[in-house]
């Protein structure tokens, strides 16, 4: 069964040794599991980094024997099929039983380059099949704000690409926490939340059927949990390339308001008209209406609304930002619809995958020399 965890790791810059692109082969597949600070040896002693860098990418064209591999690397054998599980599962490398005695494993393809060209190829196609998953869910109707403002703080991409498999009998997850915990929307371990009722699972269904951005507080009003988690479950939806965290324009109303009236509080009426954007954005009427209700205490939400109803909503954020405001922020789903949540996805995962080409390249010159 093809089984990989994918994370995006910067290109290397200046270390380009045979060790430093073998490290960021095994950092984008995560095939260690870092714990605490780097060790003092960068990793380079690692069973997994010295099967890779002195014998699988060495001699592509050598299988080789397991109890070899276990003697050679000081492993017993159960510690090295585990890695070596983890690599065939990954698609780089493969085994065969041909002859007597233990499996030979080689790199796929016969070179470095060829063995990811098979990956990418089989990762492209088995993520494009089962993002059609998100088409039987998918209720947005009207997604898009009056105001669009780009994320611009998206994470590294981190997607698990897993081959699609029944499920099994008396199992308490169903098929969309199955597809959640494949795509890792629920953590390296899900324990308890691969059930069908998880809040995880919850939280993505709600944001597949919700038009305007999921705030925290709403989640955790909606759901029952703890903003602490529900924050930490939509970073690693976010990860995933399947949900955006974006500015709440639709909230500018009630931005503008509490601005407004604080400002009003801290620094008076002087300070709005020159500093704070009034005279610069309002006209006369807008500003003396608004400063009024300020002054008597009775500005409301709605009065806001109404009075910056024919001003243009990048004007709205200048003035916004001008009285020292800030726009909450919420989660959605990364697209208008399925098609587009699925091309961003698709967008990403090849941004990587084009990385591992060119990283192949570079270590394979790097052992030809």
């Amino acid at each position: 069964m093809f089984k990989v965890r994918l994370q995006e790791v910067s290109l290397p810059t200046s270390d380009r040794d045979i060790d430093s692109l073998t490290t960021w082969f095994i950092d984008t597949l995560c095939l260690v599991r870092k714990r605490g600070d780097e060790m003092a040896d960068h990793g380079f002693a690692n069973p997994v980094h010295r099967l890779l860098r002195d014998y699988l990418f060495a001699q592509p064209e050598v299988g080789w024997d397991a109890q070899m591999l276990a003697d050679e690397l000081a492993l017993t054998p159960a510690s090295l099929n585990h890695h070596l599980t983890r690599l065939v599962q990954s698609g780089i490398i493969g085994y065969t039983n041909e002859g007597k005695g233990w499996r030979r494993y080689y790199l796929r393809g016969g070179s470095l380059s060829k063995a990811v060209e098979i990956f990418a190829n089989q990762a492209s196609i088995i993520v494009n099949q089962r993002l059609e998953l998100i088409d039987e869910h998918w209720g947005r109707e009207n997604p898009r704000l009056v105001l669009e403002l780009p994320e611009n703080d998206r994470p590294p991409l981190t997607i698990g690409v897993v081959d699609h498999r029944p499920i099994a009998p008396e199992s308490e997850e169903n098929i969309l926490s199955q597809w959640m915990g494949d795509f890792g929307l629920l953590g390296e371990r899900p324990g308890k939340e691969i059930k069908a009722d998880s809040i995880s699972v919850r939280l993505f269904e709600l944001l597949l059927s919700r038009n305007a951005p999921l705030s925290l507080d709403e989640a955790a009003e909606t759901l029952g949990g703890q903003k602490a988690r529900i924050g930490r479950i939509l970073e690693r939806f976010r990860s995933s390339g399947m949900v955006e965290r974006i500015p709440r324009t639709d909230r500018l109303s009630v931005a503008l308001w509490n601005a407004m009236t604080a400002q009003h509080q801290r620094r008076g009426e002087d300070w709005m008209l020159k500093k704070g954007g009034f005279q610069r954005i309002l006209n006369d009427k807008q500003q003396s209406k608004l400063l009024m209700a300020l002054k008597k205490g009775k500005l409301s939400i709605e009065d806001v609304a109404a009075e910056m109803k024919n001003v243009e909503p990048q004007q709205q954020m200048l003035l916004l930002n001008l009285l020292g405001g800030r726009l909450p922020l919420g989660h959605r789903m990364n697209g208008e619809d399925a098609a587009q949540v699925r091309r961003n996805v698709q967008d990403s995962l090849d941004r990587v995958l084009r990385r591992m080409r060119r990283v192949a390249e570079m270590l394979e010159s790097e052992l030809s020399a």
